[in-house]
Order: structure tokens, then sequence, then C-alpha cells
């Protein structure tokens, strides 16, 4: 995908292409997310700020249980805008996966906000550091299972699994309700296996309370070809990366090859056009302030905002890419 994204907005702003006003909107606009803690909390709460202030839209981000609880409500029109990976969105579009027969076919795309990186975690005294470790002491672990609130969860920790020849029936499952149960749970001593997102505050606290046992390490996934293919049929959409050891991320003492997949913002097919473009445009020409509200908005990209995906872009959003001269993928 090409863009010229950068040079294009200063030229659109000389000429008008890009309105520097507002675009004032008397409704308030709703932004569902996980719960506090979350990944998904904290990009709400930027986007919300950024809409507030920069895009005088007045947004109010609406904490649930997770995204299998609130994406049918964005399917509704009930809430306006959310998030969740894109896995996911092809999901429940099409009723598949995690969305088996509940198609939600009033789903469209706003864009990627960042990629998403997350994956299984250990307390760092567990003798385990590679997918190989795990599956050496599978039998005897404790692992977060049913994710009844989140439920694309379970198909992160089994692509990761499976990238190990392992499976959830290996381990001593242990149900929880949302993914910040889930990370919750390892901190709280009731699981050895959990999966968490990089650098988030979920992550952070669990760190803290494991603070005797050396914090947590993430589980280093095996990126050989045959363990990318065990992988990528799980999620195809994903991908195992590289992360260099970094003492100021929970979980990253060490180097470890852990997942990573586009988080995106969707809507409702029926949200206005104006409303869609505006918080589009808030959202890209405002990517250093989001990045100061939260870290992970400091790994957006302009040539990777709009993928190829089955789910159609929303016609405000497309309005704004192609003033943008950003190509869309297809």
């Amino acid at each position: 995908m090409r863009t010229r994204i950068t040079r294009t907005l200063g030229a659109l702003a000389l000429c008008g292409g890009l309105t520097s006003a507002p675009v004032a909107l008397a409704q308030v606009v709703g932004i569902a997310t996980d719960q506090q803690g979350s990944l998904g909390y904290n990009t709400g709460q930027a986007v919300a700020k950024i809409a507030n202030q920069k895009a005088k839209i007045v947004a109010r981000i609406q904490p649930m249980s997770g995204t299998a609880a609130y994406i049918p409500l964005i399917d509704r029109n009930e809430v306006q805008f959310g998030f969740c990976n894109l896995v996911e969105a092809e999901y429940a579009l099409t009723g598949t996966g995690n969305f088996e027969g509940k198609k939600n076919s009033n789903l469209r795309m706003v864009g990627v906000m960042f990629p998403l990186t997350t994956g299984l975690m250990v307390a760092a005294d567990s003798g385990i550091k590679s997918i190989k470790d795990l599956y050496a002491k599978r039998g005897s672990l404790r692992i977060a299972s049913e994710y009844t609130a989140s439920t694309i969860i379970k198909y992160y920790i089994a692509g990761a699994l499976a990238n190990g020849g392992m499976k959830y029936e290996d381990f001593k499952q242990v149900p929880v309700s949302g993914f910040v149960k889930g990370m919750a749970a390892l901190g709280d001593g009731l699981v050895d296996v959990t999966l968490i997102s990089l650098n988030s505050a979920g992550g952070k606290k669990v760190n803290a309370q494991l603070r005797s046992r050396g914090g947590i390490q993430y589980v280093s996934l095996d990126d050989s070809p045959q363990g990318q293919k065990l992988f990528k049929d799980f999620l195809p959409a994903a991908n195992i990366v590289h992360m260099k050891a970094n003492p100021n991320i929970p979980g990253l003492k060490e180097a470890a090859n852990i997942i990573q997949i586009p988080w995106v913002m969707v809507t409702n097919k029926d949200a206005p056009e104006e409303l869609v473009y505006a918080i589009t445009k808030a959202v890209v020409e405002n990517n250093k302030d989001l990045g100061d509200t939260f870290g992970a908005f400091k790994r957006w990209s302009a040539r990777k905002m709009v993928p190829a995906t089955k789910v159609m872009y929303h016609p405000g959003a497309l309005r704004y890419y192609q003033q943008a001269s950003v190509t869309v993928g297809k």
C-alpha cells in the first residue's frame, strides 16, 4: 500500500481541502471499550480525548466486559465506535470463528490504530522462557480459559499453543470472564499461563504483584517456517514478531517472539458520514498527541492504516483517505 499522507496533508490544508475548523456534532458519541486497565480501554481513552479536544466531538468511553459484548451493539448502532483486532472484525462480519453463526453485517472499518502486540505470559521464575519450555511442563500448568466476554482471546492463546504443538486440553483450564480478569488471574496466583498485551496497564499491575518472583516474562514463540505455519492456521492475519529485551517493559527482561495483529476501530454502516470523517481526521492528524496519551499509538503508521480486509471501510473514512491520498488496500 502506498501513501503520500505527510506532504499531501499540508497541501490540502493550504488549499482548503481539509477544513481546519472542527466539526461540531451535538450528540454524545459512544466509544465502546474493554474494562479499565486493558489495551482497549486505553485506546478508547486516547481517542475520546482527541475527539473532544481537537474535533469538538462530545465523545464518551463506555467500558464493557469485552469485544463479544460490544461488537453486536455497534452492529445494531447502539454504540457508534469500538475497537477489536482485525481477525475478530472479519469473524464478526462473516459469522465465523468466535462469532460462529452470528453475523454482524453492519460493521464497517475506520482504520488501524496500531499493531496489537501480545503474548503468552508466565511468572519470571517459572523456568519457562520458550514455547518448548512450556511444552515440557504443560501437564502441570494452569491456563486462563473460556474468556466468555472476550472470546477472541481463546484464539490468540490457541494460536500460540499450536505454535508449540499444544492445545488447551494439555493444560488445567481455569475459566475467566474477560481479558482483564485473565491478566489478573496470573497476578493473583490463580493461573500459571495467561495472555497479556505489551506494556499494558494490566500487565504492569501483574508485574508489580509478582515482583518477589522476578516479575513476568513472555513465552517466546517458535518463528521457524513450521512454527509460523502452525500459528497461522489459527490466526492467518497475525504475525510472530521479535521483540528485543527491554527491562522497562514488563515481560521483556529477555528478548521474545510474540504475537502481533492490527488493532482496528470499527463503526456501524449507518453512522453519520461527517462524524466518521471527523474521527478519522482527528486520529490521523493528531497522532503525536495520541501517542503522548497512550504509548501504543507511537507504533501507528499511515502506510498500514488501511489494509485490505473483508470489512468494508465506512464512506466517511474513505472520504478522508481520498483527500489525504492514502491508498486503501484491496
